[in-house]
This record gives C-alpha cells, structure tokens and sequence, in this order.
C-alpha cells in the first residue's frame, strides 16, 4: 500500500471523533418512536394539569406529529447553513460549535417532564433537529477532506455506519425494560448530551482540514505539518500540489454561492446529480419499510415485533460495515446501481407478500425476507454513498454550497416522506411499495446514465471529467491535459 494511503492513528482518531455527530444524527431520527405512548400521555397529563380535562384525540395526533416533524424542520435550516460556518470557522470548530445546539436541546428534552412543558420537548427536537442538521453537512466534508484518495470512500462510508449504529442505540435504549418507560424516556431523550461531552472533549486533539488551512488561509506549513501526521509520513508532496492546483483554479474564480451553483454550466450537472442522489435515498422508501415493518412482524405473528424491528436495525449496521469494505473495490456508482436495483426487486416481492398474505399465512415469512434484504441493499448503496459523494463531485470553492444543497434536499425528502407515507398507505394499502419500485427504477436509470464513477480519481480528475460528458466519459481514467472546473474554463457541460 502506498505511504499516502496508509491508516495512521492520527487519521483514526479523527475520523472517529468526526462520526460521534453521525451517530447523534442516528439516535435522534430513531430515539422519539420508541416510547411513543409513554410520551402522549405525559403529554394528556399536562394537558390535565393546565385545563383540568384531557387533551382531545386530534390535539394529541397534531402534538405528536409535530414532535416528530420538526426534527426535520430543524435538520433543513441546519443543512442550509452548513457553508456560513465551515468557510468561517473551518471544519473542526464548526463540528466544536455545534455542540452548543446538542446541549441546549438535551436540556430542553431532559428537563420538559420536570417543567410540565411539551412546548420545552418540542422546541428541543427542533434545536436538536438543526445540530444534526449541521452535522450531515460538516461530517462527510470533514472526512472527505481529511481522507486520502485511496481512502475516501472506505472512510466516507463511515458516516453512514455512524447514523445506522445510532439509530441501532436508539431503538435498544428505547425498550420498555430500558429507558422506554415513563421514568426514564426525559433521559432517553436527553442523553444527546453525552456524546456531545465525547466530542468536545476530543475534538481539540484532532487537526483541522489540511485543505481548508491551505486553501481558505493560505497556512501551508500548518497544512503540510497536518498532512505528515494525518498520512504518517515525511513525503506529502502529491497531496500539497493537488491542493496547490486546486487553490490556484480558487484564485481564478470568485466564491461560489448557492445561486451559482444553479446559474453556472460548470456546476449546474454536479449539483443536479448531488441533489437526485439525496432524493435516491428518502424516496427509495426506507423510512416507511421501517415504519411498516412493525406491523408486518406482527402480522407474522412475532410475539415481540419490537425485537424484530432491532433485528433489521441489526441487518442496516451489519450491511453498512460489508459497504465500507467494498466501496474501494466495486465503485461508487456500482454499488448505487446494485443497491437500487436489489431495493425494487424487494419491493416488488413485499408487494406480492402482502397481497396474498390473508390467503396464504407464510407468505409473512417471505415479506420479513423482503424487508431485510430492502435494508441491506439500502445500505450497499443508496445509505452511505449519497453522502460522500457529494465530497466528491465537488472542488474546495463550491463543496460548503453544495453541501447545503444536497442537505436540504435530503432534509426535505425526508419530511415529505415521513408526513405523506401514513395517508398514501392508507390509501393505496399494500400496493404503496409500487410507488417506490417506479421511483427505484427511475433512479436507477438516472445513475446509470448520468453519475459518473469518483473511485480512486482525485477531486480534480472528477471535476474535469464533467467538462467530457458526463457518467461515460468520467468512469474513464481523466487525461492529464483536462481543465478542472474553473472560471477560465467556461466551455458547457
């Protein structure tokens, strides 16, 4: 293995540090559905408290939905945010900054019991909602920028591992016998505190981006000192120079808004495929198999469908651990095309399941097959690399602009998912999973035409390779005479 595609401990630590933010990301989305019950009726009891009767059925369903909704609504102005602190601060003290949002929502959530105040739960999933918001966008950068080439996608996929680990935590800590009971849920929910201590604690001993220190500062004896530690080597000329390239492209062209993004013909290819990836992920309908899953367990007459739900939770880590060994092998764009494809045919079988579930009772056995192997194509490819590609597809300017983009689309597509997925499932019953299978296959074929494959290729090489034409022509080695994406090279992608 080459000396700059080495795992140094130094490497590690930071990356681990990094993905604690990942795994808060995980444990909020997971942590509320759990001890859902326990939390109405603290909520009716409140209720009791203030207006001495109980709080009506529709009241409590449009409490809890919102309790439930605005994490999201947190998560899209944090995601929109991501580029006013990472080009201010940089990258490590924004994940450093953002903890004060983690604290503040711990105590809001921890101590709303103690108040008799549901507003104080309510307002603490929204601070926490922009936290993980913040994160998603802070996290894969970090790490893409900190990783080798030969290492960036092994180590991007990470963020993801994170997520699934934390919602995994979640829905364990969230059992009745745990911390899903009436005494304890205010912990369950404050317990983001705890990993934002972690973080705070450890973030200090890991380096900034060596890109960001050399190309937003200008300090490149701090870069190339970083960049020796990070790799574990004394010769870190190859990295200096594609960084040096790439602040020289900078130099040409002014900073990159969002507006830009959509204005310019360089970018404006990149940014849709960063935008249809993220949309690749939510509407590929794994939050609503999750969300339906309980009731298929039942159905097949699990005598605990909670333990069951863990297990698919088991099967997203499990799965997300085998794509970070592959990643590096088969390729981005593979992967993605694998994963989408394996989604659909599960989709179509757990269709096919519960449509002749009431004839044929086994048939529930096959639909719990079904929604493993939806989770574990989930995670080969549509889970993890949505995220880091966008790392990827972009150069130093653009990247804190187009994470915002990709975050807010991905924060999106998520609410719309979690408030839509109810009412079309009530309508369209079992032949709701049809509607992904169309949307699986469109993306399918919008990844096999048009997302081009980043594996082993430098920032530069992958930017360049835009200008040739897009998924066919960039799966090809990128020639050494290419432009990179820069304001003297304003031919039309």
């Amino acid at each position: 293995m080459e000396s700059g595609s080495k795992m140094t401990l130094r490497l590690m630590l930071a990356v681990g540090v990094a993905v604690i933010g990942s795994l808060q990301f995980g444990y909020n989305t997971g942590v509320i559905n759990a001890p859902q019950k326990v939390i109405e009726t603290f909520y009716n009891e409140t209720w009791v408290s203030r207006y001495q009767i109980s709080i009506e059925a529709t009241t409590l369903t449009t409490l809890w939905s919102l309790s439930v909704a605005i994490f999201s609504v947190g998560g899209m102005m944090g995601s929109f945010s991501v580029g006013l602190f990472v080009n201010r601060f940089g990258r490590r003290n924004s994940m450093l900054m953002a903890n004060v949002l983690a604290f503040a929502a711990a105590i809001l959530m921890g101590f709303s019991k103690m108040a008799y105040s549901f507003e104080m739960l309510i307002l603490g999933r929204f601070v926490v909602g922009l936290y993980c918001g913040l994160t998603t966008g802070f996290v894969p950068m970090y790490v893409g920028e900190i990783a080798p080439t030969a290492l960036r996608g092994a180590l991007g996929t990470l963020h993801q591992l994170g997520v699934v680990i934390g919602i995994l935590i979640a829905q364990i800590f969230g059992l009745e016998s745990i911390m899903g009971n009436e005494s304890l849920w205010p912990l369950l929910l404050g317990l983001v505190f705890l990993p934002a201590v972690i973080q705070c604690i450890l973030l200090p001993f890991c380096p900034e981006s060596p890109r960001f220190l050399l190309i937003n500062r200008n300090e490149e004896s701090k870069a190339k000192s970083v960049l020796k530690k990070l790799r574990g080597t004394t010769d870190v000329t190859s990295d200096l120079q594609e960084m040096k390239e790439e602040s020289r492209q900078m130099m040409r062209e002014k900073k990159v808004t969002i507006a830009e993004l959509f204005r310019s013909s360089l970018y404006r290819q990149p940014i849709f495929i960063a935008i249809v990836l993220q949309l690749s992920q939510q509407l590929s309908g794994i939050n609503a198999v999750f969300y339906y899953s309980t009731q298929i367990f039942e159905k097949a007459g699990v005598q605990q469908p909670v333990y069951a739900t863990i297990g698919a939770g088991v099967v997203n880590t499990a799965f997300t651990v085998v794509s970070l060994f592959i990643v590096e092998r088969a390729g981005r764009r593979t992967l993605h095309l694998v994963g989408l494809a394996g989604m659909a045919g599960c989709a179509v079988l757990m269709t096919i399941a519960l449509l002749l579930l009431e004839k044929l009772g086994w048939m529930s056995y096959i639909s719990i097959v079904a929604i493993f192997g939806f989770v574990a194509f989930f995670e080969i490819g549509p889970g993890p690399i949505p995220w880091f590609i966008v790392a990827e597809l972009f150069s130093q300017g653009p990247r804190p602009a187009a994470f915002a983009v990709a975050g807010l689309s991905n924060w999106t597509s998520n609410f719309i998912v979690g408030m839509c997925f109810q009412y079309v499932e009530q309508l369209l019953g079992a032949w709701v999973f049809i509607v992904f299978t169309v949307f699986l296959i469109l993306f399918f074929i919008f990844t096999y035409f048009l997302v081009p494959e980043t594996k082993g290729r430098t920032f530069d090489e992958i930017t360049a390779g835009f200008r040739q034409g897009g998924a066919n022509q960039t799966d090809k080695q990128a020639n050494p005479e290419f432009d990179s994406l820069g304001a003297d090279s304003q031919s039309q992608v």
